[in-house]
């Protein structure tokens, strides 16, 4: 890693922490593919994520609308229905994703001497 000056490093800091609070957290990236391979509605979410709970679920989804990468749309009834989509936006985190599972694999194999399929 090249050096950098203190101040430089300070200044990246609170993009660095936004960055890890839209990603952080076992459910997050989970939620997202689930939305990316058509899983729409709560209950759909909550079976294609396994060992999420609903009021995780809920939570972690009202948090993704937050940060504008997913769409929470209610249509009234009845049926009340509410779905939930991928926003183009969501889009910008795939370079992230794959930069994080490069690495991840590389970590992986260096700590536990495993070597990963991408």
């Amino acid at each position: 890693m090249p050096a950098v000056s203190m101040g430089h490093c300070l200044s990246t800091l609170p993009s660095l922490r936004d960055a890890l609070d839209v990603i952080s957290g076992k459910w997050k990236l989970l939620i997202l593919v689930a939305l990316a391979t058509g899983n729409q509605r709560f209950r759909e979410i909550e079976r294609s994520v396994p060992g999420i709970s609903s009021k995780v679920l809920a939570k972690e989804l009202k948090d993704l609308e937050q940060h504008q990468l997913i769409r929470r749309t209610v249509q009234e009834g009845p049926p009340v229905l509410v779905t939930y989509e991928v926003l183009p936006y969501a889009d910008t985190l795939d370079s992230v994703i794959f930069a994080l599972r490069d690495w991840g694999q590389k970590h992986r194999q260096k700590i536990m001497g495993q070597v990963v399929e991408a």
